[in-house]
């Protein structure tokens, strides 16, 4: 799954999107694009917790 995170911007932001995802899936795949902004995860968690959770870390983000 997708997402565009419009408030990530540089490698702090990168991280804490990372880490956020992490602790509520330790199994996530993530790779984050810094320049489009965007970040894919395979994860088995449905998109929508995972956009609560990108939230609540500080990053709104919507699925693409």
């Amino acid at each position: 799954m997708e997402f565009k995170v419009p408030d990530m911007s540089c490698g702090h932001c990168k991280a804490a999107i990372e880490n956020a995802v992490s602790a509520v899936d330790a199994t996530a795949t993530i790779v984050t694009n810094i320049d489009a902004r965007t970040v894919s995860i395979t994860s088995d968690l449905p998109a929508e917790l995972i956009a609560t959770t990108l939230e609540k870390a500080g990053y709104p983000a919507t699925h693409l």
